[in-house]
């Protein structure tokens, strides 16, 4: 089953599940990403990428991928508009209902493909909870954590501060759906915070001692990075790369036994 493909009939679950199917389930967000990209980038975003990823597994790792969750953890974004945020525990709620729904339906793992950089944090917990509640087994792919090749990443103007609708963004969302882009607004902002942090061993905006940051306190027009050069071609090579990986950390996780 491929992106915008129709879900499976009710038997078709129960055949998968009894072949020992995992459960893909992307998340992204509704948020605002600038003036120049779409509320739903980080949504359509993860359904591209966990869409790609079971194409690629088609035949040799049984999957069950669910219909993309929209809506995401995105306090940070709030007052912008076209964002809509569901609180933490919401969100909690909602993960830990379709880990028991999937655990109903047969399945014994679940994987979260995010991403928005806003639900990694809450995302581990409840896996753990999942897994304490019903057994599902569950992981989290963060997608920004899925590498790039080398010559991808030293095409980007900013690659350190490519947070929010930058240049990795504003390419893939050019090779999804160029006539979603309004690329003419697309520009720069939110790096003056390198200044900040410069000189600091310890603190960052993600990382071990992240900063809490809301994007008020970053930039004017709600870009955090650089999309200039962003291209669809760019984009189409890193979602392959991408895709490419998640398949592989997939088939992993589907093979992996725990020792005892």
């Amino acid at each position: 089953m491929i992106v915008g493909a129709t879900g499976p009939t009710s038997p078709a679950v129960a055949a998968l599940a009894a072949a020992g199917a995992v459960a893909v389930q992307p998340i992204g967000a509704v948020e605002q990403h600038g003036p120049h990209l779409p509320v739903t980038t980080d949504a359509e975003i993860a359904e591209a990428l966990a869409g790609g990823a079971v194409q690629k597994l088609r035949g040799s790792v049984p999957t069950w991928l669910l219909p993309v969750l929209s809506y995401g953890l995105s306090p940070e974004h709030l007052g912008r508009p076209g964002t809509v945020s569901l609180s933490t525990s919401t969100l909690l709620s909602v993960c830990l209902d379709l880990g028991r729904s999937v655990a109903a339906s047969g399945v014994g793992t679940l994987i979260f493909v995010n991403a928005h950089g806003g639900n990694p944090d809450l995302l581990r917990v409840v896996a753990r909870d999942i897994h304490a509640d019903c057994g599902v087994r569950t992981y989290v792919v963060h997608a920004p954590e899925l590498a790039l090749p080398r010559d991808l990443v030293e095409r980007m103007p900013e690659p350190a501060l490519d947070v929010h609708a930058g240049f990795y963004e504003t390419s893939v969302m050019l090779a999804l759906d160029a006539a979603a882009v309004d690329l003419p607004a697309a520009a720069p902002d939110g790096l003056a915070v390198a200044e900040s942090l410069a000189g600091l061993s310890h603190v960052s905006l993600f990382g071990g001692i992240g900063l809490p940051w809301h994007t008020d306190d970053l930039s004017e027009s709600g870009v955090i990075g650089d999309p200039s050069g962003a291209s669809a071609e760019w984009g189409r090579a890193a979602l392959e790369a991408q895709t490419t990986a998640l398949a592989e950390a997939i088939g992993e996780l589907a093979r992996f036994e725990y020792p005892r």
